[in-house]
């Protein structure tokens, strides 16, 4: 390393290529980066807090917009923890329509980070083309649910919104539309010299280190770590589908693109089989306004990985206290090993290939490294920092 090239970049909080406010302090020799430090905090906004001040049903409306992208899945696993406590077992055609709008909202997901990926690179035809195609999910979604962002499907019990038989043959004609697509888009990005030039060898996480950093989802199935909840822990009615999980080895940007959309032709399949199995019944269970004292624990699947769930009742109609853990908090400090060694030019990508989401990742805890004593920040002590 050359001392006399060496300097530190900051990228963030305030970025253009970042939507969300984050700071990566990135430590470079001349171009190459040889050492990142990743801060998390800025975009702390108190949720935990705020749903041990509101009842349980209040809550499912406040989880919808940890995420936006996936609120389906946090709906689904906070109703799932609720659902243990109360000990009770939703409709069998409830089960299926949350998978099917969790399939869904995978694949808007991933469609969407797509156009991410195309964008971060330079490549702005696939930009265009991937969410032109996404947004045919997200009208599927709306003609469900009536609303695009934020679904409201999943309650404690069931779900709010059926699925007509005109709504279940719309979506079987779109997925078979979409798997044309997909194909498409695999072949884009395996063999396409503009985009391969920037992803294969790029933003190595050899699979010792997605172990070491506690990798999940697309992340760690890229390096070639087989983690799928839905294959390891099935939730809902996973285990009575038939569906491959994908994994890949190359271990590279490259490796992410391609476990993410062969993993939508699994959805897709999902979907279907899904449509085929559900039969005639009740959406939702009536369920009580209190919640029997007790604890649990409940985890899914999201777009981005696990997506984790503690929740603590203490006998009332408002939880004493509910503790999630979203994919990117696991993702984020793999970005060390990913980004050593690469160069400056390739860091957007490199970060994108994570598929980050920092809403609903920041925490803001105190730690004193002498003492090992850690505390929260209240308003107080925020508002001390104004001064």
């Amino acid at each position: 390393m050359n001392e006399d090239t060496c300097y530190t970049l900051p990228l963030g909080p305030q970025h253009p290529a970042l939507i969300e406010p984050e700071y990566l302090k990135i430590h470079l020799d001349g171009e190459t980066i040889v050492n990142v430090d990743i801060n998390l905090g800025y975009m702390h906004r108190g949720i935990e807090k705020a749903l041990q001040q509101r009842t349980y049903q209040q809550d499912q409306f406040l989880i919808e917009k940890i995420c936006g992208i996936c609120s389906s899945i946090h709906t689904l696993t906070y109703c799932n923890a609720i659902e243990k406590l109360l000990e009770v077992d939703i409709p069998e055609r409830a089960k299926y329509i949350r998978m099917i709008v969790a399939e869904l909202e995978r694949l808007h997901s991933h469609m969407l980070w797509v156009g991410i990926a195309g964008y971060e690179i330079g490549f702005d035809t696939v930009f265009h083309m991937s969410w032109r195609d996404r947004e045919l999910v997200m009208e599927l979604l709306e003609n469900i649910s009536g609303k695009r962002v934020g679904y409201s499907m999943n309650t404690i019990g069931g779900v709010r919104r059926d699925i007509s038989k005109d709504m279940a043959e719309n979506i079987r004609t779109i997925m078979d539309k979409i798997d044309i697509r997909l194909n498409h888009y695999i072949n884009v990005f395996v063999k396409d010299s503009t985009i391969t030039k920037r992803t294969k060898n790029t933003g190595i996480l050899t699979q010792k280190d997605a172990i070491k950093y506690s990798a999940v989802g697309p992340v760690a199935r890229a390096s070639g770590i087989s983690c799928d909840l839905r294959k390891k822990a099935p939730y809902l009615l996973y285990d009575n589908v038939d569906f491959k999980e994908i994994t890949h080895n190359t271990n590279d940007v490259e490796s992410r693109a391609v476990v993410r959309l062969k993993e939508l032709l699994e959805s897709t399949k999902i979907i279907r089989q899904c449509l085929h199995l559900m039969q005639k019944g009740e959406l939702t269970i009536k369920i009580p306004d209190t919640v029997p004292e007790g604890e649990t624990i409940s985890h899914g699947e999201a777009p981005r990985g696990e997506i984790f769930y503690y929740a603590r009742s203490d006998g009332t109609d408002k939880p004493y206290r509910i503790k999630i853990r979203t994919p990117t908090l696991s993702n984020i400090h793999s970005l060390q090993a990913m980004l050593k060694g690469q160069q400056l030019a390739d860091l957007p990508i490199i970060v994108a290939s994570i598929d980050p989401c920092f809403s609903c990742t920041d925490r803001i805890t105190l730690l004193n490294t002498r003492t090992g004593m850690s505390k929260s920040v209240d308003a107080t002590y925020l508002k001390t920092l104004k001064r």
